[in-house]
């Protein structure tokens, strides 16, 4: 029989990865898969550079279009990263007759739902795992394995550069900006870190993730997303003599009236495993209702990690060539017409625990004026503790800790109390989960 031609979309540190793990267990794919994968046609931007991979026997060019429109491939394989460009690449492809694979968040949560019609119509797939938590085969676990539950919540680490850098602060005592600046020597931050530290990464991975566990239309847009950087060291040690770690989550829950979508530091007790993935692992922790919690643990980006996950979607693509398109597995685990129109709850409508930090003058009846406030707004407290003041300080650190509550009500009891005389500066607060 003969092999499956496969047309390469960039050449980088994940494209010389897929050609290396091809090469190396090819003998072990052709057995999974049926039939020989090859690569015979790439696309890189600057020809001349060295690779990872050895590239005898592969066409090059520095126009992926000549490889999307190239009649001998079967499937192309995206890794050009970034959206407009691979948007237009992907359609292409797939009006060309071909199937995709893609490791790209970024167009499958902005741009999905079109690119999803577009392989409908003519009849072929996009597989798309590596596009979240890299070598982790989350998405086949949540469209696959655990299509017998009705997911309740999913809630995870999907970043690994902002994982390392709170998890150097707690365990160095460092500030973000100097753990920031190491991340970018070693290589684990971009030189523009945003992406990373401000939440766009993980949101859209949560995006996707939620599409599959509950079964909705991909909404980026509805996202609620925060970054790490006004994280202090302070904070973390505060977190932890309560009990908590902080850590960057990305959390998709359902209730009786919608879903919240959202990203942001989030306090999680020590003892939780979720709160003890350290460095630039990743992982998600999937709540089905037969189940239970489910954890999901790897690395979440490098060479070969998320080169494994997209060799596995080739094989997946591979399987299901004779298979009629109605009878393959559906991109968001859902068929198509039966998408739900669950409504995206506005972040007003959440509900979570919080912690509290603010600085109060050290004068008799601050903290009674703060606990009124927060029981005049609904709010019950679960934890409060003064500090000592600093010598020679006029102001004293005041943490709380309170029972879950919905934001809105959070919004009000901040704003008044930002508002006391008695306190100064701003006042910081973050989400508690216990993922119980």
């Amino acid at each position: 029989m003969n092999s499956v031609k496969v047309g390469l979309l960039g050449l980088g540190t994940v494209g010389g990865g897929v050609i290396n793990l091809l090469s190396r267990n090819g003998d072990e794919i052709s057995r999974r898969a049926g039939r020989e994968i090859e690569v015979v046609h790439a696309a890189a931007r600057h020809l001349d550079r060295p690779r990872t991979c050895s590239t005898e026997g592969i066409k090059l060019t520095s126009d992926p279009f000549e490889v999307v429109d190239d009649p001998e491939i079967e499937i192309i394989v995206e890794l050009i990263g970034g959206v407009d460009k691979a948007r237009d690449l992907t359609l292409r492809a797939l009006d060309n007759g071909k199937h995709v694979v893609t490791a790209n968040k970024a167009l499958i949560a902005q741009h999905g739902n079109e690119v999803f019609a577009h392989a409908r119509d003519a009849g072929v797939t996009v597989a798309f795992e590596a596009a979240v938590a890299g070598g982790i085969p989350i998405i086949k676990a949540i469209r696959e394995g655990l299509v017998g539950n009705r997911i309740e919540w999913l809630a995870g680490i999907i970043n690994g550069t902002a994982n390392f850098i709170l998890s150097e602060m707690y365990y160095e005592g460092r500030e973000f900006a100097e753990v920031l600046a190491e991340a970018q020597r070693l290589g684990y931050a971009e030189a523009d870190p945003t992406f990373d530290v401000e939440g766009v990464d993980p949101a859209h991975k949560l995006t996707i993730l939620a599409s599959i566990a509950f079964g909705i239309p991909l909404q980026y847009d509805k996202v609620h997303v925060e970054g790490i950087g006004h994280v202090s060291r302070e904070d973390v040690e505060y977190a932890q003599e309560l009990g908590y770690r902080i850590k960057h989550l990305g959390i998709a829950r359902r209730n009786e009236n919608g879903i919240g979508l959202r990203v942001h530091p989030t306090l999680l007790p020590e003892r939780q495993l979720l709160a003890n993935v350290d460095g630039v692992m990743n992982a998600v922790m999937v709540k089905g209702d037969a189940l239970g919690p489910t954890l999901y643990y790897g690395p979440g980006a490098g060479a070969e990690p998320t080169a494994s996950a997209v060799v596995a979607d080739l094989v997946d693509v591979v399987r299901e060539f004779s298979l009629e398109p109605e009878n393959r597995v559906p991109y968001l685990a859902f068929h198509s017409h039966a998408l739900g129109d669950d409504p995206i709850l506005p972040m007003d409508e959440v509900d979570t625990a919080y912690y509290l930090r603010l600085m109060a003058s050290d004068q008799p009846g601050v903290l009674a004026d703060v606990t009124r406030i927060v029981g005049d707004c609904g709010i019950s407290i679960e934890a409060i503790i003064q500090k000592q003041p600093a010598p020679g300080a006029e102001e004293v650190p005041v943490i709380l800790l309170t029972h879950r509550v919905k934001e809105w009500q959070m919004n009000q009891a901040c704003e008044r109390i930002q508002a006391l005389d008695s306190v100064k500066g701003h006042l910081t607060r973050f989400r508690v989960e216990n993922l119980e």
